[in-house]
């Protein structure tokens, strides 16, 4: 059946974002439709109901497509642990740390796993929309490509090519990206596609008309720069510091709720705090300046790929002794997988660190916690998942989610992700925290759905597409 490639001129084109919208566009038209991308490098990962792990955004577009996440949507996923070396997670599971030059001897068996998969859904979805990773014009690598170039030459699909407008430069990243590729790739090359455009687009115009005659290639569309729009992160690098998390909504009451989330070098998972960003009246920002840390409402201490690395970088910057204040204040701090870990007594890691030594943690609650080589990956009833090495090993604790977790006044620690997900549960747990820190002018929403607020997302980026884009001319069908 009818797949494309969309590919990108630089990493955070917005390839994943408008893969997510012509998924969804599709899928309001009544046609099946899956995502794909064959290998991804990212920390934001989701577990899927066969217990197998992708990257967020491969999980983000199964939702538009009206899907539940699979491991065939995104058969290999790199997560970084350090400049140099990845876990390599292979259809869902870990199967080892690789570094650049020892993956590329991976790299033909794993284009083979990628064809695979992707044959296997154009034989069970009318099309798939593939995503591509960072840019196509990486020469150096082309010869052992498993995402780009490589994986449309493999399945013979026709490529678009997505530029942003609102970093400069895109017209020369489009022509370059043309030009630099070899002639069997640019042949390849079905239209451009430039994205985040604001203003008035008959200025744009000409320039898209030169470019044409320069390289042949159609600009196919448009898309405009969507306001306030805010989904899963492909990379947590998107969340820089001081950022805002979310719509930031207007307080329905005399107060908010002020939310600093510790933005730590080697985060994961941290699209987890834009579900209480989702509430009107809280406002979450990224943050690693241990001030911040000390005076907000709510800390955040999110996952991370290597605990112990960033637990020195806590202790280093001062935000490890602002959040020790904190709990002797009895002020509210969230722990959250790898934070949740950093939190406990002791932490004996050797699979990420390397270590078989034990290393303090911050002592806030009385559990040790072992690193073991089989990663934990479980999803729970209502789209929370669990996806970590570490395990408790001894804990004293009373336990904050069902059996699982601890609990000490109004500081919490879970290894679950996405629980704040579950509306009745953001609610319960805002209130706690509005009660501990006196914002008795914080009036919390009865109605604010995470899942809805999603989907409008989802719709507001169809929505573009479908006038930016001849999406039956793209797949194939007219």
């Amino acid at each position: 059946m009818s797949a494309i490639l969309v590919a990108g001129t630089t990493s955070d084109a917005g390839k994943s974002v408008i893969v997510a919208g012509i998924c969804r566009a599709l899928a309001r038209r009544g046609v099946s439709v899956a995502p794909f991308k064959a290998q991804n490098m990212s920390n934001n990962s989701a577990v899927c109901p066969d217990g197998g792990e992708i990257g967020r955004a491969q999980a983000l577009q199964a939702a538009a497509c009206g899907l539940d996440p699979s491991v065939d949507f995104n058969p290999v996923l790199l997560k970084p642990g350090s400049d140099r070396t990845s876990q390599l997670v292979v259809r869902g599971r870990a199967t080892g740390s690789v570094n650049a030059r020892n993956y590329i001897e991976h790299r033909t068996h794993l284009r083979q796993v990628a064809a695979e998969c992707l044959t296997d859904l154009r034989r069970r979805f009318d099309v798939v929309i593939c995503e591509g990773a960072g840019s196509p014009a990486e020469i150096n690598l082309r010869a052992t490509d498993v995402a780009n170039f490589g994986l449309a030459e493999a399945c013979d699909l026709p490529v678009y090519i997505v530029g942003d407008i609102d970093r400069g430069g895109v017209l020369a990243h489009l022509y370059g990206t043309h030009q630099i590729v070899g002639a069997g790739d640019r042949a390849r090359i079905r239209g451009f596609i430039i994205n985040k455009f604001r203003g008035d687009q008959t200025i744009l115009d000409p320039g898209l008309v030169q470019l044409e005659e320069l390289t042949g290639v159609p600009t196919v569309g448009v898309l405009p720069f969507i306001d306030g729009l805010w989904i899963d992160a492909e990379d947590s690098l998107q969340s820089p510091l001081g950022a805002s998390v979310g719509p930031a909504t207007p307080a329905l009451g005399t107060r908010r709720l002020r939310v600093a989330a510790v933005r730590m070098p080697r985060i994961s998972n941290a699209t987890d705090v834009e579900a209480l960003a989702c509430e009107p009246g809280v406002s979450v920002v990224w943050s690693a300046d241990a001030d911040q840390i000390a005076d907000a409402d709510l800390v955040v201490l999110p996952g991370t790929r290597a605990t112990v690395d960033d637990l020195a970088w806590l202790r280093r910057t001062g935000i490890a002794a602002a959040v020790t204040a904190r709990v002797r204040e009895n002020r509210p701090v969230l722990g959250i997988c790898g934070g949740y870990q950093m939190l406990c007594r002791s932490i004996t890691d050797p699979v990420e660190s390397g270590s078989t030594v034990p290393v303090d943690g911050l002592g806030v609650f009385d559990t040790d916690i072992v690193f073991h080589p089989d990663k934990t990956l479980i999803r729970h009833e209502g789209g929370a998942y669990e996806v970590h090495h570490g395990r408790v090993a001894r804990s004293t604790e009373q336990p904050w989610i069902g059996d699982e977790g601890a609990r000490r006044g109004v500081i919490f620690g879970t290894h679950r992700h996405g629980h704040l997900e579950h509306d009745g549960h953001r609610r319960a747990f805002l209130r706690d925290i509005a009660a501990a820190t006196g914002r008795s002018g914080f009036v919390l929403a009865a109605d604010t759905s995470f899942h809805a607020e999603r989907l409008r997302q989802l719709d507001l980026i169809a929505d573009a597409v479908e006038q930016a884009l001849d999406l039956d001319g793209i797949i194939g069908r007219r």
